[in-house]
């Protein structure tokens, strides 16, 4: 037997577990700026654009999904809004929902991701007033792995819609 190969010790393991567990917590603390961004363009879009009083639903986990389909539904009046906006929080929810189900959780994994990003163009849309620049931002975001929402959002939230 031959001692000469490279043999297994403590500290390998050890430096994979430091490095796995700095990944986690970057990961976190990337996730919790992601979340308090997003949240807070929500939040004064929603006040800028006529909803102030739901403004503050923006700040809830998991319901804050709310305040993207508020923003982006359309209607004639106030409460035609706001009941497409419960209708698509709801779909979402039940494609998060059937996505724990095996085999189906990918088909509605997938449909849960188009419908998100389908609403973030419409409020890109809405923002800019053009089709072929929301089209444009959707990519770029894609690109920016969300980044380019966060900058493009916080310099659009104080202002109103323009579409």
């Amino acid at each position: 037997m031959s001692y000469d190969s490279y043999y297994y010790n403590d500290y390998d393991a050890a430096t994979f577990g430091g490095f796995l567990l700095l990944i986690i917590i970057a990961s976190l603390v990337l996730g919790l700026i992601a979340y308090v961004i997003s949240a807070l363009i929500y939040f004064m879009a929603s006040k800028t654009n006529g909803f102030g009083d739901m403004a503050y639903i923006a700040w809830i986990p998991l319901i804050n999904v709310y305040s993207l389909f508020l923003l982006t539904a359309d209607g004639v009046d106030n409460e035609t809004v706001r009941a497409a906006a419960l209708k698509n929080t709801l779909i979402y929810a039940g494609l998060i929902i059937v996505s724990f189900i095996p085999f189906l959780g990918i088909i509605a994994s997938l449909g849960a991701a188009g419908f998100i990003l389908y609403f973030s163009y419409r409020l890109f849309y809405r923002w800019t007033g053009e089709a072929g620049k929301a089209v444009l931002y959707i990519i770029l975001t894609l690109l920016t792995g969300g980044i380019f929402f966060m900058i493009y959002g916080l310099m659009r939230m104080n202002r109103p819609f323009v579409a």
